[in-house]
C-alpha cells in the first residue's frame, strides 16, 4: 500500500508534536478522532522506536562485526517511526473525511450519486491507512527479529516489547480495514484482502518473537 499524504490543514496539531497528556485527553474525549486507527499507527511508531533504541545500545566495541547491520536497522527503524507518525495523522484525517461524506446532501439523484462517490472514496482512504500500518508493523517486526540474535542483551526485553507493539498495530489495523471494507462495493474492497491475510501471520511471528525473548530472559 502506498503511503498516505496529509496536509497541515487536515489535522492540526500533528500527533508527533503534541504532548502525551494532550493526545490521551483527545483520545478519551467524545470526539470523532483520534480513535483506534491512530492508536494502531502509534503502536507501530512505538515499536519502531524500541527497535531503534535497542540498535543504538548495540554499538559497543564488542559489536563492531555487526555494526553494518546495526546501522542499517537504525536507519530503517527511524524511517518506520517517521512514517508511522504520518499514518496516525492520516488516520484521523481519513476518519473525519468519512463523517463529512456521510453528511453530504442526498435530495436529488445527482446529489445521491455524488454522495455515494464521496463516501466510497473516503472509505477507501480510511482502509488504505490501516493497511499501510500493517505494512509498517510487518517491517518493524522483521527488524526486531533480525536484531534479537545480535542486540545488546541488557535491553533484550525491549525487543519483545517492540514485537508486542507491532502485533497490536497489525491487529488493531485489521479491525479498521474490516469495518471500512465492509461498507465498500467488492471492486473497491477486494484490493485490501492481501493486507488482511497478512495480519494473522504477523501476529504469529510476533508471538514467536515474544517467546524467544522470554526464553532469553529466563535463560
Amino acid at each position: 500500500m502506498s503511503q498516505p499524504t496529509v496536509s497541515p490543514q487536515q489535522i492540526a496539531p500533528s500527533f508527533g508534536s503534541v504532548t502525551l497528556e494532550h493526545y490521551l485527553s483527545e483520545l478519551a474525549a467524545k470526539v470523532p478522532a483520534p480513535g483506534g486507527g491512530a492508536v494502531a499507527a502509534l503502536h507501530a511508531a512505538q515499536a519502531a522506536a524500541l527497535v531503534a533504541m535497542v540498535a543504538r545500545y548495540t554499538t559497543r566495541a564488542k559489536d563492531a562485526e555487526n555494526r553494518p547491520v546495526i546501522d542499517r536497522i537504525i536507519v530503517a527503524a527511524d524511517a518506520a517511526l517517521a512514517r508511522s507518525l504520518v499514518l496516525a495523522d492520516a488516520d484521523a484525517a481519513a476518519f473525519t473525511a468519512v463523517g463529512a461524506a456521510y453528511k453530504l446532501p442526498k435530495d436529488t439523484d445527482a446529489e445521491r450519486d455524488a454522495r455515494t462517490a464521496a463516501i466510497n472514496a473516503a472509505l477507501v482512504e480510511a482502509a488504505r491507512v490501516p493497511a499501510a500500518v500493517v505494512d509498517e508493523a510487518d517491517e518493524i517486526l522483521s527488524l526486531a527479529a533480525e536484531l534479537l540474535p545480535i542486540g545488546n542483551p541488557n535491553v533484550v526485553t525491549d525487543i519483545g516489547a517492540a514485537a508486542d507493539a507491532a502485533r497490536a498495530a497489525a491487529m488493531s489495523s485489521q479491525l479498521n480495514i474490516e469495518i471500512n471494507v465492509g461498507s465498500l462495493p467488492a471492486d473497491l474492497g477486494d484490493p485490501f484482502a492481501a493486507a488482511l491475510l497478512r495480519v494473522d501471520t504477523i501476529a504469529a511471528r510476533a508471538d514467536a518473537l515474544h517467546g524467544d525473548v522470554l526464553h532469553a530472559v529466563r535463560g
